[in-house]
């Protein structure tokens, strides 16, 4: 992994690039304006001296008599020392060098650097070797009305020096750098610590590492800033554990309703649903298994998926005061379901799944339960009188006696199960909190039903298969539980017949409930019956019920005792020879 520089180091480098460039130019600058100065202070002390010498030419009269030999007498007069003079004419010709006793044997200066520079400037200047005596001179010309006057300077260490430009310069500059970078430094990371613990704090925060409240930040622009990011955090912790109380709250009003209900993102993936939601899917697609996500796939929801897909699709524009609404009435299994749904402004939408058939099952209860309760009690109280009303007969003979007594017992036997079942029910329903709830192992549970009842089983060869991934543990009332796997066994065992098969399958489990199905073959019912067949009394075959027995308060039971536990219960054919029935229970 490569390094990366942290927010000091950059703004550090940053601002040494600037403060270098700078230097630099600065250095550049002054270096060019002291070399320019220390050239410019030469070239006036060659300059005067070139008057000098012109002064000198005219006073002698030494252009008109052409003796330049006379000047050798100027040196005297020069306060510069190894000056080398050189009396140029018009044409180049040297009249008179200095350092060289016949000029004449020199070659034509009209050519030269520094002559020709006169020529266009009046005066010039050059640094080059002498090709006459092989040194090298700071030359300097100056032309005037018929000739040129050449002042030289030996270009030698002494000139060296006084045109080299001061170390001084280059060490206060240099000096100055360190210093400004030190600055810099200390500048950076003053600037950069509040940066720092803002980042370690966000660092913290992302980790989810507790936060410090009472952190302290500098009091300066970026502590103003972090103690106000600081500040809004706090808002959204507060925020979010009230909105988490408001999610929970929603949760547990969604597993209380009686209303399947599931919310939807825009690429249809679920984001909540209840349990209710799962078991009417169940019943309506005739799957028990089926995912919350495959509820436009079922078939019969084929006008919702319809509707779904054309209001979430990206050419669609929902408005805010007019969201698009469907609603459709389902009929599976003698039982009507409503269908609403309703889409949102970012393309999420919802789905509500209302078992309607509820209001109407109560009203039905209540109207047959009087009557039914009445025959049902009726039967076995008027068969009871008879008998002994026969007996009252002294003229019986003594197997007719034994009959009647005997018939007399089995109807007084089932009027105790009605008034016990009658009983129980009301218990369940009207004293629910009466029932002690403690942890229960629902696997030993099964098998100690399913050994109570071996012998009927083995008589009548019937196969049971549990099908229990892991030991099941909730809260519940054993004596309760024991009545519902007694009951659904015993109904499978009556009305199922020989060489069938009863399955208990735990199919599924969510972090709420638990999810069953119980089912049998040889018994298969009519789907007009899955509506009413947990009312009471309410028989499949009446004439079949007489001959078998049951107080027709079986299923009922079943039915109030799940709902106690928290879960519900429905029923479905299996496999067209079986009833299955689905049911759930709280952890």
């Amino acid at each position: 992994m490569g390094f990366k520089l942290g927010y000091r180091q950059k703004l550090l480098i940053y601002l040494s690039a600037i403060f270098i460039v700078f230097t630099v130019l600065v250095f550049a600058f002054q270096y060019q304006r002291e070399k320019e100065f220390k050239r410019v202070q030469i070239e006036s002390d060659l300059d005067n001296i070139a008057e000098l010498t012109y002064n000198y030419l005219k006073t002698k009269n030494l252009i008109v008599t052409n003796n330049y030999r006379l000047l050798d007498t100027l040196q005297n007069y020069i306060p510069i020392k190894n000056i080398r003079i050189t009396i140029i004419d018009k044409t180049g010709v040297v009249l008179y060098d200095s350092e060289v006793a016949d000029a004449s044997t020199m070659a034509n200066h009209l050519y030269r650097p520094e002559v020709q520079e006169a020529i266009t400037h009046n005066n010039g200047a050059n640094i080059r070797e002498s090709k006459t005596t092989g040194l090298e001179y700071y030359y300097y010309t100056k032309k005037y009305p018929n000739l040129f006057i050449r002042a030289a300077a030996h270009y030698d260490v002494e000139i060296k020096k006084f045109l080299h430009v001061e170390n001084v310069f280059i060490f206060y500059i240099v000096s100055l750098f360190l210093i400004t970078w030190v600055l810099l430094n200390l500048m950076t990371k003053k600037v950069t610590s509040t940066l720092v613990q803002l980042k370690d704090f966000a660092t913290d925060l992302s980790k989810g590492i507790a936060i410090d409240k009472n952190v302290k930040f500098p009091e300066d622009e970026f502590g103003t800033i972090s103690n106000q990011i600081l500040d809004i955090y706090g808002k959204l912790n507060n925020a979010k554990g009230r909105i988490e109380i408001e999610k929970n709250k929603l949760y547990a009003h969604l597993n209380a309703l009686n209303e399947g209900v599931a919310f939807f993102k825009s690429n249809k993936k679920v984001v909540l649903r209840n349990t209710h939601f799962i078991e009417f899917l169940s019943v309506i697609s005739n799957k028990s298994n089926i995912p919350a996500e495959k509820v436009l796939d079922i078939k019969a929801f084929k006008p919702l998926s319809d509707f779904i897909t054309k209001n979430i699709s990206d050419d669609m524009v929902i408005k805010k005061e007019d969201l698009p609404h469907f609603e459709e009435t389902i009929y599976k299994h003698n039982r009507s379901f409503n269908i609403h749904a309703i889409c949102f402004i970012d393309k999420s939408f919802e789905i509500i799944i209302k078992d309607i058939t509820k209001l109407e099952k109560q009203r039905v209860i209540k109207e047959q339960m009087t009557s039914n309760l009445a025959h049902e009690l009726k039967t076995p109280v008027t068969i009871i009188l008879g008998y002994l009303e026969l007996l009252k007969n002294n003229n019986l003979t003594e197997e007719s006696y034994k009959k009647y007594i005997n018939s007399a017992y089995f109807q007084s036997e089932r009027l105790s199960e009605l008034i016990q079942d009658i009983s129980l029910l009301n218990k369940i329903s009207e004293a629910k909190t009466q029932y002690k709830m403690e942890e229960l192992n629902l696997n030993g549970l099964l098998f100690e039903v399913k050994e109570s009842l071996d012998l009927k089983l083995e008589k009548k060869n019937i196969q049971v298969n549990f099908r229990l991934s892991k030991p099941i543990v909730l809260l519940a009332n054993k004596s309760l539980l024991m009545t519902v796997f007694y009951n659904l066994f015993e109904n499978a065992i009556k009305y199922g017949g020989n060489d069938t098969e009863i399955c208990l399958n735990n199919y599924l489990e969510d972090n709420n409930y638990y999810y069953f199905s119980f089912s049998n073959t040889g018994n298969s019912i009519d789907e007009k019956h899955f509506l009413r067949i947990f009312e009471r009394f309410y028989r499949v075959d009446e004439s079949r019920a007489r001959t078998i027995g049951g107080t027709g308060l079986g299923l009922a039971i079943v039915k109030n005792a799940i709902q106690l536990h928290g879960g519900n219960i429905t029923v479905r054919d299996f496999n067209n020879n079986g009833v299955e029935f689905l049911f759930t229970l709280a952890k």
